[in-house]
C-alpha cells in the first residue's frame, strides 16, 4: 500500500470539519480500511494508563475496547513509540485476541508533534500470515501523522 496523497488530504479535511472526536475517528478508520484493503482497522486513544478504542471499521467491535497500556501489541507500540508488525500473532505472547481469525497485526503510534508522547494508535488486522509490509507501515505512519491533529 503506497501512501495516497488524496486520501491524506481527505482525512485532513475530515479532521478540520465539525464533529465529535469519535465520529471523525470512525470515518477515518473506514477510509484507511478501504484504502489499504485491510480486514479491520481500529483507532485508539491513550488515556492515562489505558488504551481505549475510539472507533473501528470491520467485522465488529474489538474484544478489548479498553485495556491497560502495558498490555498487548498496542502497549508495545506505546512503550517503544514505533510501529509494531507481527506476521503471526499466534506465536507472539503479547497479542490480546481481538478476533480468533486474526493472524497478523500492525499497530502504529499516533505521536504528538509537540511533546513526542504517544496519543493514540492505528491498529490493522488481517486473517493472513505476514499480511503487512513496510509499505503498509509507511502508509499508516503518514495517516498517524495526520491524525495527530485529532488529539489536539
Amino acid at each position: 500500500m503506497k501512501t495516497d496523497p488524496l486520501l491524506l488530504d481527505q482525512v485532513r479535511s475530515l479532521l478540520e470539519a465539525e464533529g465529535s472526536l469519535e465520529a471523525k475517528a470512525q470515518r477515518t478508520s473506514q477510509m484507511i480500511r478501504a484504502a489499504g484493503a485491510y480486514r479491520w482497522v481500529g483507532i485508539y486513544a491513550v488515556e492515562g494508563e489505558e488504551i481505549v478504542c475510539l472507533a473501528w471499521s470491520g467485522q465488529g467491535a474489538p474484544a478489548h475496547p479498553r485495556f491497560p497500556r502495558s498490555q498487548g501489541l498496542s502497549g508495545a507500540a506505546v512503550r517503544s513509540g514505533a510501529a509494531v508488525i507481527v506476521g503471526d500473532v499466534t506465536s507472539d505472547p503479547r497479542y490480546l485476541t481481538t478476533f480468533g481469525s486474526t493472524r497478523s497485526e500492525i499497530v502504529v503510534p499516533i505521536v504528538s508533534r509537540v511533546t513526542g508522547a504517544t496519543l493514540g494508535l492505528i491498529d490493522g488486522e488481517s486473517e493472513q500470515v505476514n499480511a503487512f509490509t513496510d509499505e503498509d507501515r509507511a502508509f499508516l505512519e503518514e495517516c498517524a501523522s495526520v491524525l495527530a491533529s485529532l488529539y489536539g
